[in-house]
């Protein structure tokens, strides 16, 4: 995973790096492999405002959090993102197990036993 943290009008400090690495770990037991983390985060009036970004092969998340606690929105940025994986990964395992209740009919003989081949000479 490569993490790209930005800082916009917020001076950096080793307590934010910190904080910001701890919960961009909650997010590799999600993904595996290439994925690039971004995180811009930024005052403006008092107003602290934190934006993840998270790309990779196939995938493509966004979240933006605002509050007056910085540490408050990247808690609020990571459960957002959780919750869209969440959501995605649930829709695709409910598409996987809707492909297996489709109808099989395993005896042929069985199957053709109602077919009518001349249905002119039944009525």
């Amino acid at each position: 995973m490569k993490l790209t943290i930005s800082f916009k009008n917020i001076d950096h400090t080793d307590s934010l790096d910190s904080r910001i690495k701890e919960k961009s770990k909650k997010l590799t037991k999600y993904f595996e492999g290439n994925t690039n983390v971004k995180w811009i985060c930024s005052a403006k009036e008092g107003v602290h405002i934190s934006e993840l970004n998270l790309t990779g092969p196939h995938i493509e998340y966004h979240a933006k959090a605002q509050s007056d606690n910085l540490y408050k929105t990247l808690d609020m940025a990571i459960s957002k993102i959780e919750k869209q994986i969440i959501r995605k990964k649930e829709k695709m395992k409910n598409k996987m197990h809707r492909k297996k209740n489709e109808l099989y009919v395993l005896d042929a003989e069985l199957a053709w036993s109602d077919y009518i081949e001349n249905p002119d000479e039944v009525a």
